[in-house]
C-alpha cells in the first residue's frame, strides 16, 4: 500500500453501522391512476412493490430528478415505496405556518413513528417489519411540485404554486425516504420495524 493512499484512509471517518427501533404508525396506498394515497389497515407488497399502488413496478419512467436521462427513459423503480415520520411532518407544518401535513396529500405509503431524524438514514439502510417484509432505502424523497401542490390544495392555501414552492423550502431533508422491496410479503398497521443503519463514511478523494 502506498503512503498516500494510507494516508488517504487515516482521515476517512468510518461511523458503525447500528440498530433502531420503530413501529408503524400508518399505512397508505395510491389508486394506479392518482398520486394521493388513502388509508389502510395492510399492504400487500412483491418485488414490484405495493399491489395496486401508484408507485408499483419493477420499472419507471424517468423524470427531472435523473437529468442524467432523456425524460421518460425507462429505468429500474427504487421509488416503489414512500416513508414518512410524524415528527417530521408536524416540523413541515409548522415551518409553512399550516395546521398539520397529512402523509396522504404529499403521496405517502408508510408513516414510522420512533425513529430520530427518519429522513436522514443513510442509502441500503434496511427495515425489517415485523410480518416479515424487508424494504431498502434508496434515498431521501426530495419535495417536489407535484406533492406540494397536493398539499397546498388539500390544506386551502389560496395560492397553490407559492404554497408548492414553499413545500420545497421547508420540506427539505424532512420529506421522508423512498425504498424498494427486498423481501415480500405484508405489512399491518401496528407493526414493530427492526431498522438495520449500515456502516457510513464520507468519500472525500
Amino acid at each position: 500500500m502506498s503512503v498516500q493512499l494510507q494516508l488517504l484512509q487515516s482521515e476517512i471517518e468510518v461511523v458503525p453501522g447500528r440498530k433502531l427501533e420503530g413501529k408503524v404508525a400508518g399505512l397508505l396506498i395510491a389508486a394506479s391512476n392518482h398520486f394521493e394515497t388513502r388509508q389502510t389497515e395492510a399492504l400487500r407488497l412483491g418485488f414490484e412493490g405495493i399491489d395496486g399502488d401508484f408507485h408499483a413496478g419493477i420499472t419507471r419512467r424517468s423524470g427531472g430528478r435523473e437529468p442524467w436521462y432523456p425524460r421518460g427513459t425507462e429505468m429500474r423503480n427504487e421509488r416503489q415505496v414512500s416513508l414518512v415520520a410524524p415528527d417530521e411532518l408536524a416540523t413541515v407544518a409548522s415551518r409553512m405556518g399550516i395546521t398539520e401535513v397529512r402523509p396522504e396529500w404529499i403521496g405517502a405509503n408508510l408513516v414510522i413513528d420512533g425513529v430520530s431524524t427518519l429522513s436522514m438514514l443513510p442509502s441500503a439502510t434496511l427495515l425489517f417489519f415485523e410480518g416479515g417484509v424487508t424494504l431498502k432505502v434508496d434515498r431521501q424523497n426530495a419535495p417536489c411540485a407535484i406533492a406540494g401542490r397536493s398539499l397546498a390544495q388539500n390544506a386551502g392555501m389560496s395560492d397553490a404554486q407559492a404554497g408548492a414552492l414553499l413545500f420545497a423550502k421547508e420540506a427539505r431533508r424532512l420529506r421522508g425516504l423512498v425504498a424498494w422491496v427486498e423481501k415480500p410479503g405484508t405489512i399491518h398497521a401496528g407493526e414493530k420495524v427492526s431498522v438495520r443503519v449500515p456502516e457510513q463514511w464520507i468519500y472525500r478523494p
